[in-house]
């Protein structure tokens, strides 16, 4: 063969070598496929570590427990449950009586592939084999996320490899041009080129520069998409308020604090006197004794040792307030623990000095100077100011719970945004999300009604009844 020709096929496979450098940390396994697929179908009501139980039951080892029957009744039963509890299927009728009736959402969309690799990450993720070397997947809220696998150095070292291939293979074209220049002319002086010259040459920097180029587009544009998205994030609030403790042990409704969600568009922060409903009397906590409660006292003028609002409080000298809820510290801790008996003062007084420097430190800042006024609680879910959301209209019309884009707010120390809140998202929800058709409202519909009466029709979700319209979310 003439070397001409060797040498034009060794510079195609290097532009080869090359480009599979760029793409193999781009590579998708059906495991990447079924962990988009969770985040977008499952998350909002599946733990992502597959182990605990959340709205619906842990992922993990579900193929076990489908042992008993085929492989088709448990994509059957993840792409429509309701479809397989009317049919009285003997597995989905015990998980619809196991979780009080809670609806899993229908996904006829989804194919056997996608549900394949669902399935492949929620194994891997349950196994521990997912990404490639483990990770560690049971993780408290607000733990770093999981550690990295040994995956990226393999890619490295791939990626080594293929760079020292590629100068390998420079060097062969170089010896072969310089041998086919010779055998035209063999009293030719061609100049032999070294890697230096290689690696400066016109060609290779052109075509690093369009890597370059691509690459800082494709992180570019991921990064934009990503902009404003905070799944996962769970700020220090300035009460180290336990949802776990009052949702949770305590059963209070997310109503009942958040009343603004089933009457207006916003489900609204409590204002400092619905935590006065509960903590008139209740003046001390199990685990953080006086400390966090004084905060709500300090912050409303509340004085618990007369139990009574205390006049005038925004006139109230800032020394005499320290002085009261440094007495209080000490009278609260004094008669409900235990620790602090008679004789103990040197020890309450310290006590009081450090609960009430946090006291001042939460509830004031550069701007706001005074323990005095409204507690200023960080925002946790926060949507573009281009999109509009109504609680009212998804919790009081559609009767969707807290817990489908809030998570098991009532097992969290500290509340995280558990849903990506992304378009995305919403968008798989208004597609799989069934409408109560038997509501009058909806009686205009007849077509559909026509169509359900016949069996034609399964159900009626909201993109059906136009909940893609963009103008819906977006006018």
């Amino acid at each position: 063969m003439n070397n001409k020709y060797i040498a034009t096929f060794l510079k195609s496979f290097l532009l080869v070598l090359f480009l599979a450098s760029f793409n193999t940390s781009h590579a998708q396994t059906p495991e990447d496929a079924g962990k988009t697929l969770f985040r977008n179908y499952c998350a909002s009501c599946h733990s992502k570590d597959m182990k605990k139980n959340m709205t619906g039951p842990a992922l993990g080892g579900v193929e076990e427990r489908w042992a008993d029957y085929s492989q088709e009744d448990l994509y059957a039963w993840i792409r429509n449950s309701q479809a397989m509890i009317a049919a009285n299927h003997p597995r989905a009728t015990e998980l619809w009586q196991q979780y009080d009736g809670v609806i899993m959402t229908a996904f006829p969309n989804l194919t056997d592939d996608d549900i394949s690799s669902l399935l492949a990450y929620i194994n891997g993720t349950y196994n521990g084999t997912y990404p490639v070397g483990g990770v560690v997947t049971d993780r408290a809220v607000g733990d770093p996320q999981e550690k990295k696998g040994v995956s990226k150095w393999l890619y490295a070292g791939l990626l080594g490899f293929l760079a020292l291939l590629a100068l390998v293979l420079a060097r062969v074209i170089g010896n072969l041009n310089v041998i086919a220049a010779k055998k035209e002319n063999p009293d030719a002086i061609v100049d032999r080129k070294s890697i230096l010259d290689i690696l400066t040459s016109k060609g290779l920097i052109g075509f690093v520069l369009f890597a370059l180029i691509l690459l800082g587009g494709y992180t570019t544009v991921n990064n934009a998409v990503s902009l404003g998205r905070q799944q996962g994030y769970a700020p220090e609030q300035p009460i180290k308020f336990s949802h776990k403790t009052h949702a949770g042990l305590n059963k209070i409704d997310c109503q009942y604090c958040h009343d603004g969600a089933r009457r207006s568009k916003h489900s609204v922060i409590p204002a400092t006197n619905t935590c006065m409903n509960c903590h008139k009397a209740i003046n001390y906590g199990s685990e953080h004794g006086t400390a966090e409660i004084t905060k709500i006292y300090a912050s409303v003028g509340f004085n618990p040792m007369e139990n009574k609002y205390i006049e005038n409080y925004d006139e109230m000298a800032d020394s005499d307030v320290e002085a009261l809820f440094k007495k209080w510290i000490v009278q609260g801790n004094k008669e409900n623990n235990d620790k602090y008996a008679e004789g103990a003062e040197d020890a309450l007084d310290e006590l009081a000095d450090e609960q009430w420097g946090e006291v001042f430190s939460s509830l004031t800042n550069e701007q706001k100077k005074s323990v005095k006024g409204p507690i200023e609680w960080v925002r946790i879910h926060n949507l573009p100011d281009h999109v509009y959301f109504n609680h009212a209209q998804h919790v009081s019309v559609g009767g969707v719970e807290c817990q489908t884009c809030h998570g098991q707010v009532e097992n969290m120390e500290v509340v995280q945004q558990m849903s990506p809140l992304s378009m995305g998202w919403c968008i798989n929800c208004h597609r799989q999300t069934a409408v109560d058709f038997d509501d009058a409202y909806y009686s205009a519909y007849e077509d559909y009604h026509k169509e359900l009466k016949s069996g034609d029709r399964l159900n009626v979700t909201v993109e059906d009844i136009g909940g893609l319209e963009c103008q819906k979310c977006h006018y």
